[in-house]
């Protein structure tokens, strides 16, 4: 079987790197954290600047998300982001550093990870809204209706326009690492906040409106319909076998073998046996983890290794037929719901493509949008053998 090689000699742990965390505010009020893992920032002998110079007014946006009867599905209605930021040029990209003349929303002129959050959130803190809310839409009790409340964040993995998550180095991954477990363990801590969801869209086939790198933080204040039915289905197995769901799928993926892309120490890499999409690969870590927070120091060691070459795979997945990437993707990082059922679901990353070929997008057909029956133009174990063949 080829694995992707994980280099143990570029693994460093916290405690050899140490990450300084440097909190602040925005022009508006908006939260902004630094973290820091190059000298003379890493260590404290210098400060990154901190004021935002930008004339801003605390945004008025208000979402609402409404009650699907037909599903038992919430959907948030967020207008104001009709007006964000879409495919600026590079010397307009509000993520890069802050340079004279011009202020993005990093006001420093270099940075390593930077997390602040969203000008444009589809959540907000119940503290930033304001006035009554119906909680019935036309004052009928069929529909539902309240604040979007939670928190909407954005990740910067770097301060290079020009880069990706696939070209960090190990150190840097290991700083995003970290930052998706700090934030983690902080918004689980909001009251209200049922679940939080790291991830990244890449390319604008999967919707992006910048360039820069960087992913996002969602903290729900309900449990997303993805995770309700996994909690329904690992409840069940349960029930019928005392046996934890997403364990018995990884010890099945490892017996088989033919799905595995790679097995390392801590984590594995596999395409699940019914994928559905034409680029789709799962990674699990080996212990049962709720969280990017109960990360161990090797466990987040080698999976800043072992996932920025995961990802360059991906993006060499249609090389053999003249495309070279990058490769359009999403990488959605689940974690286990906060509260009840939560030692039902487990830390795993799904990361899948649209890209079906060459130049080819899978659009849904009408059965996959309309009813959610999905059709995959080819099968789990070629996508499998294709991973494990790129070098």
């Amino acid at each position: 079987m080829s694995v992707i090689p994980v280099r143990h000699a570029e693994c460093v742990t916290e405690q050899q790197t140490p990450v300084r965390i440097t909190r602040t505010r925005l022009a508006d009020g908006r939260a902004l954290t630094y973290y820091d893992d190059r000298e003379p920032y890493a260590s404290g002998a210098a400060t990154r600047v901190l004021h935002d110079a930008r004339e801003l007014s605390p945004g008025q946006v208000r979402p609402m998300m409404r009650l699907d009867v037909l599903t038992g599905e919430w959907v948030i209605f967020a207008p104001h982001r009709m007006q964000r930021t879409y495919l600026p040029a590079t010397g307009r990209c509000p993520l890069c550093p802050s340079r004279d003349g011009a202020a993005t929303e990093i006001p420093a002129e270099d940075y390593d990870v930077v997390v602040f959050d969203n000008r444009f959130p589809s959540l907000r803190p119940q503290l930033d809204l304001t006035g009554p809310v119906s909680a019935l839409v036309d004052g009928d009790p069929l529909w539902p209706q309240q604040p979007a409340t939670g928190r909407c964040e954005l990740v910067c993995f770097t301060s290079e326009h020009g880069c990706s998550f696939a070209g960090l180095t190990p150190s840097r991954a290991a700083t995003v690492i970290k930052a998706w477990a700090d934030r983690t363990a902080a918004l689980s801590r909001v009251d209200g906040v049922r679940q939080v969801f790291c991830f990244e869209n890449r390319g604008v086939e999967m919707g992006v409106t910048l360039h820069h790198p960087h992913g996002q933080i969602y903290a729900f204040p309900f449990v997303p319909p993805r995770t309700e039915r996994l909690l329904a289905r690992a409840a069940a197995h349960r029930d019928s076998t005392g046996c934890d769901l997403l364990s018995d799928v990884l010890a099945a993926e490892l017996r088989a073998e033919r799905r595995v892309v790679h097995r390392g120490a801590a984590w594995t890499a596999y395409v699940p046996a019914a994928a559905r999409w034409p680029v789709e690969v799962h990674l699990v870590p080996h212990r049962v983890v709720p969280d990017f927070a109960a990360l161990n120091s090797a466990e987040r060691c080698e999976l800043a290794t072992l996932y920025p070459a995961l990802l360059r795979r991906v993006d060499a997945f249609f090389a053999d037929q003249g495309d070279p990437g990058p490769v359009p993707y999403v990488a959605g990082w689940h974690q286990a719901p906060i509260g009840p059922d939560r030692d039902l679901a487990r830390l795993h990353l799904q990361l899948f493509s649209v890209r079906r070929a060459a130049g080819k997008l899978k659009y849904l057909a009408g059965s996959e949008s309309g009813v959610g029956v999905w059709l995959n133009d080819t099968t789990p174990e070629r996508i499998a053998h294709r991973l494990r063949e790129l070098r």
